[in-house]
């Protein structure tokens, strides 16, 4: 299918475009900070360190989660750019904090069975995980949490 083909059936078929397309733009940010900006000063905008936020959230934001973890997957899995873990987890937490939704990201590492170092990151809303899944249930021990920024 072509780009015409493609393009007819995003305007016509998908529900939520203005989310789609605000995370394929942050996915696209993201994946060239990480790039090209130094990851020190990048982490600092990824929240406030060392805090989580909390485990309570209504029927709402769970709703609006639902949407964002759908956008991003979709996006993230058809990006000619690498978006793996890290930016789907930060693309998340930006389209949840502009809807004012708190969040947090946390970053993990465990040994894989070649025993290398492997890390992830993944996003938590209340009791859901948006992006990532449970990285802590998967065995990836928590090295840091940033909780969002939220615009209220």
């Amino acid at each position: 299918m072509g780009i015409i083909g493609r393009t007819y059936r995003f305007i016509r078929y998908n529900e939520h475009k203005a989310i789609t397309l605000k995370a394929w733009v942050l996915s696209a940010r993201y994946r060239f900070q990480m790039l090209y900006a130094d990851t020190k000063k990048l982490n600092k905008k990824w929240g406030i360190e060392g805090e989580e936020s909390s485990y309570e959230a209504t029927p709402e934001e769970y709703r609006f989660c639902r949407k964002v973890s759908y956008a991003v997957n979709q996006v993230c899995s058809k990006t000619r750019w690498e978006s793996k873990c890290l930016v789907r987890a930060l693309t998340a937490q930006k389209l949840l904090a502009e809807k004012g939704v708190e969040s947090t990201l946390y970053l993990g590492c465990k040994l894989d069975e070649n025993k290398k170092m492997v890390a992830h990151a993944w996003i938590r809303v209340g009791k859901v995980y948006v992006t990532g899944g449970n990285g802590a249930a998967d065995g990836y021990a928590i090295v840091d949490r940033f909780r969002a920024r939220v615009k209220k």
